[in-house]
């Protein structure tokens, strides 16, 4: 008879809240391809309808479903391990966090999440970043202006993304780079944009973008700099 399973139903569906999710450091990814994405195999699997219906945090489930621990990184361990961060102040909306952390790993970058960001390991992100989250180097619940210091002592040229009276996105230097994107809306507040060294506009007809998409056009500006 095969033994009880590394870990319960009861205890995998309580992951789905940010609280048991912190208290045991691990996290869900629902769906084949997601699972399939990540370099180590999960700590456990639910793949039995039943199983999946009782742990999925969604209406339809996907599959699948997995238990992974956390994966993040230090601030101190993320600056030392990318030449390109971006640093997501506020940005609260789960999906939005989830895509720029995708666009992140697409173009070789990796994340800070700001305090007061969405969660890192909500489902929500989790699927938006349809398996980045297994690629990218992330440290979360950073405190903006003290990362930024440690950033400009590490070398990083630090931008401010802002809605108008910012460089265009050629400006962008080369080299170790932190862009700053602010929640649609809310933008980033006065006293972090000073704190960087310069700042970028993106061109629009819209009066302003969202954070995710901002976030993957100037990282792709940056990126296209050391393409071949």
């Amino acid at each position: 008879m095969p033994g009880p399973p590394a870990i319960s139903l009861k205890r995998a569906a309580k992951l789905n809240t940010k609280k048991y999710r912190e208290a045991e450091r691990l996290f869900l990814a629902e769906g084949r391809a997601l699972i399939e994405e990540a370099p180590r195999p999960p700590v456990q699997v639910f793949r039995e309808a039943e199983q999946v219906r009782r742990v999925s945090a969604l209406k339809t489930p996907a599959g699948p479903v997995g238990v992974f621990p956390f994966l993040d990184v230090t601030p101190a361990e993320l600056l030392a391990s990318v030449q390109r961060i971006v640093l997501l102040h506020g940005v609260q909306d789960p999906g939005n966090v989830g895509t720029a952390i995708r666009s992140a790993h697409a173009f070789g970058a990796g994340v800070a999440l700001s305090r007061g960001a969405a969660d890192l390991y909500n489902p929500k992100t989790v699927r938006a970043t349809m398996g980045s989250i297994f690629h990218t180097p992330v440290a979360r619940e950073v405190e903006s202006a003290r990362f930024l210091a440690e950033a400009g002592g590490a070398h990083f040229a630090r931008v401010a993304a802002v809605p108008e009276a910012g460089e265009t996105p050629r400006s962008l230097p080369e080299g170790r780079l932190l862009i700053c994107i602010g929640a649609e809306g809310q933008g980033l507040p006065e006293e972090i944009v000073e704190t960087c060294d310069a700042r970028v506009g993106i061109p629009s007809l819209a009066p302003s973008l969202n954070a995710s998409v901002a976030a993957s056009i100037l990282l792709y500006e940056a990126y296209s700099r050391v393409l071949p």
